[in-house]
């Protein structure tokens, strides 16, 4: 496929890859940032498309693998590891507090 038909091929479905990456993304910018992405990897690897295959189902795998590779370093960013030790006790009022010369200084400097 030469550059010229593949670059007007790919006009052609530009409309249905904004409409497929809205309905991804939810979100106007995401989904231009996604189509953007999309565009490139198809202009990129245009020579990896096997004339005779489906075009539309080729740009329409790039672009959803593409948001599902997203998909998982966000969700992957967004992991909190938890690296802490059991604190729970921080905020239990059943923790008794050992030094009485300390603790009647506190409850002095409270009652003032």
């Amino acid at each position: 496929m030469s550059t010229t038909e593949f670059d007007s091929r790919f006009d052609q479905m530009s409309t249905l890859l904004h409409s497929f990456a809205y309905n991804l993304t939810k979100n106007a910018e995401d989904a231009k940032d996604l189509f953007q992405e999309t565009a490139f990897r198809a202009l990129t690897n245009r020579d990896k498309f096997r004339p005779g295959t489906n075009f539309k189902a080729w740009l329409f795998t790039i672009m959803k693998n593409i948001f599902i590779n997203n998909y998982r370093k966000k969700m992957k960013a967004n992991t909190i590891m938890d690296s802490t030790e059991n604190l729970y006790y921080i905020n239990s009022g059943s923790v008794v507090i050992s030094n009485t010369a300390e603790s009647n200084i506190m409850m002095k400097e409270l009652t003032k």
